[in-house]
């Protein structure tokens, strides 16, 4: 089971998001063309939330020459998992079915209900 990892603010997880995109370790250059063209932000801004991401203990930074590289130190599964669990417990008391019910009541298209039976084995 994946340990509790705390929730990011919107800027900080747009910003893991275009890291977890890149090669590792990336540059700033890097992980700026990796995040989409309306998430663009100023370098000292993007510098900043790297530096956030550092103390929070996402992201190492190393020199490299001149510049810095980033490397991401949580998985995207990792913190897709941990805050999946976070949600479910939150929002639906920890309940899956309460969970499957509200998706099923139009959440979910038929494509993603095939989707979800297949990966839960339903279809097999």
């Amino acid at each position: 089971m994946i340990k509790s990892i705390q929730s990011l603010p919107e800027a900080e997880l747009t910003v893991m998001q275009a890291l977890w995109q890149c090669s590792a370790p990336a540059t700033r250059g890097e992980i700026e063309t990796a995040m989409h063209p309306k998430r663009s932000m100023a370098a000292t801004t993007l510098l900043t939330l790297l530096g956030r991401l550092e103390q929070r203990g996402f992201v190492r930074v190393e020199k490299a020459g001149k510049n810095n590289v980033y490397t991401p130190l949580i998985s995207r599964r990792d913190y897709q998992t941990s805050q999946s669990r976070r949600f479910l417990d939150r929002v639906f008391g920890g309940s899956v079915s309460a969970f499957a019910n509200a998706l099923s009541e139009g959440a979910l298209s038929e494509e993603e209900l095939k989707q979800l039976k297949s990966l839960l084995g339903e279809d097999k």
